[in-house]
């Protein structure tokens, strides 16, 4: 049941002095002007969110991982409230409110039924990579609404598409194709071009070697070192998938390999965090510079 109101909803449902009765006997509280709460208990961390976004302009709409938390997603929780604002609106003084303006909150990006007011699962997704700290914790946001099925590649496309220039685009078009594999084979490219500019020897491509449960392919394997790399270019969509590469690597390591894994992030985005790990191993192996 909704219990956050802005003043003048109250008033034009009971009337001013009604509305003013029930807060001077406690039975209602108003916890910032214009706005009223319809019972006189601590205010839940839903109802702060309420408060503060009943304080913006009547256009505005929850957004990023605000929005996203009423539509299920999970595992990315905030202490700020995210809340878009239409454009020259005035910014409320709260604690813990962070908002940002837009000029698109149109029903094609704010759902005109769902309450509280929100942007649409998609635009919360691109806003909420586009708005955090590090391009990694952008990736994982993205990745993550996908895995949990928030939202399709095609929708995250149109919206990206409409949303036009924001911070970190070029990484989420990245992001949302890795979720598809529509670019599962690049990491493996480009984890080969930063082989050859550290110098390093070149592997076995898609090594086959025998595992318990069958054949494995590694994508790369130096045999003479007794060390493999793993390339994950796709995120994996399915815990029993996930948790059975684990148990491949595992059996890899067991059967006396070496064994390092990157992310196709790391491989396109840290190159030389890869680049020294990959030679502090062959070093480690007694492998020399020619």
């Amino acid at each position: 049941m909704r219990t956050v109101f802005r003043t003048a909803e109250l008033v034009a449902a009971y009337g001013r002095g009604a509305v003013r009765h029930a807060i001077a006997t406690g039975r209602w509280q108003s916890p910032h002007r214009g706005v009223v709460v319809t019972h006189s208990g601590p205010l839940s961390p839903d109802e702060q969110e309420l408060v503060a976004l009943t304080l913006c302009a009547p256009a505005s709409a929850l957004g990023g991982l605000s929005a996203l938390r009423h539509d299920g997603f999970t595992g990315f929780a905030s202490d700020s409230t995210f809340v878009v604002l239409p454009e020259g609106a005035a910014r409320p003084s709260v604690p813990s409110l962070v908002t940002h303006f837009s000029t698109d909150l149109g029903t094609a990006d704010v759902h005109p039924f769902k309450e509280p007011r929100r942007t649409r699962a998609a635009r919360s997704v691109i806003d909420a990579a586009s708005w955090c700290e590090t391009d990694r914790y952008a990736r994982t946001i993205v990745l993550a609404a996908m895995q949990q099925g928030l939202v399709n590649a095609a929708r995250l496309h149109q919206t990206l598409d409409r949303r036009g220039m924001c911070r970190r685009r070029g990484l989420i078009r990245e992001s949302i194709l890795d979720g598809t594999g529509g670019i599962q084979s690049l990491p493996e490219r480009d984890f080969d071009d930063i082989r050859r500019a550290a110098g390093l020897p070149a592997p076995t491509r898609q090594r086959k070697i025998q595992g318990p449960d069958g054949h494995y392919f590694l994508d790369a394997a130096w045999d003479a070192f007794a060390f493999s790399v793993e390339v994950h270019g796709t995120p994996h969509q399915e815990v029993a998938r996930w948790d059975a590469d684990l148990l491949r690597g595992n059996e890899i390591v067991i059967g006396g390999r070496r064994l390092l894994i990157f992310s196709s992030y790391a491989i396109r985005h840290e190159p030389q965090l890869v680049t020294h790990q990959l030679t502090r191993m062959f070093l480690a192996l007694g492998w020399r510079a020619a």
